[in-house]
C-alpha cells in the first residue's frame, strides 16, 4: 500500500505516469475508494458545505465517463484502466492540500490579508492538478502538452457544468447569488 502511494506521488509529481501503473479493474477501483474516502473524511473534517457529498459522487462518475469517452475518442480504449487509475491516484496526494485550500478561501473570503495567501497556495495548487493531469495526458494519448493541458481545463469546466446542472440551486454554493446592496435612490 505505501509503494502504491508512493507511486501516486510520484505521478503527482510528473516523474512516474499511467504507464508505470497495471491495468488492472480491480486497482481502478481500489484507487477510485481510496479517492472516495481521502474526499470524504477531509471534507467531513471541514465545515460543511451544503451537498459535498452529492459533489462527490457526480466528481467521481463524471471522472469515470470523461476519461472513458476520452480514451475512446482518441482511440486508446485500451489505456484507460493506467490512465483514470493515475488520474484519481495523483488526486489522493493531492486532495487533503486542495480541499484545505478552498476552505481557507472560503472561510477568509471578507479577510483581504488571509486571503491572498490562500488564493496564492490554491492557485499553485490548480496549476499543479493541470500540470500532472496534463503529463499523465501526454503519456495516455500520445498529444502535446498544449492539448493535454487544454483537455484538463475542459473536464474541470464540463465537471462544473454538470454540477451546476445537477445539484439544485439551494444546496449547490457555487450558485450563490452575489450580495445584493440595497437601492439608496430617494
Amino acid at each position: 500500500m505505501t509503494e502504491l502511494f508512493q507511486l501516486f506521488t510520484q505521478i503527482a509529481l510528473s516523474r512516474k505516469g499511467p504507464q508505470d501503473l497495471p491495468a488492472s479493474p480491480l486497482l481502478l477501483a481500489l484507487t477510485v475508494l481510496g479517492y472516495f474516502l481521502v474526499n470524504y473524511v477531509v471534507n467531513m473534517l471541514m465545515p460543511a458545505v451544503d451537498a459535498w457529498r452529492l459533489h462527490l459522487l457526480i466528481d467521481v462518475a463524471f471522472t469515470l465517463a470523461w476519461y472513458a469517452i476520452l480514451m475512446r475518442a482518441f482511440g486508446k480504449p485500451e489505456r484507460f484502466l493506467q490512465t483514470t487509475t493515475a488520474i484519481f491516484g495523483y488526486q489522493i496526494v493531492i486532495a487533503p492540500l486542495w480541499i484545505a485550500a478552498a476552505y481557507f478561501l472560503r472561510q477568509y473570503a471578507d479577510n483581504a490579508v488571509l486571503q491572498l495567501p490562500a488564493a496564492i497556495i490554491g492557485l499553485g495548487l490548480l496549476f499543479w492538478v493541470i500540470r500532472a493531469g496534463g503529463y499523465i495526458l501526454k503519456a495516455a494519448l500520445d498529444l502535446p502538452m498544449i492539448a493535454c493541458v487544454v483537455l484538463i481545463i475542459l473536464q474541470g469546466l464540463a465537471g462544473q457544468l454538470v454540477l451546476r446542472a445537477m445539484v439544485p440551486a439551494e444546496a449547490n454554493p457555487l450558485n450563490e447569488p452575489a450580495h445584493v446592496q440595497p437601492d439608496k435612490r430617494p
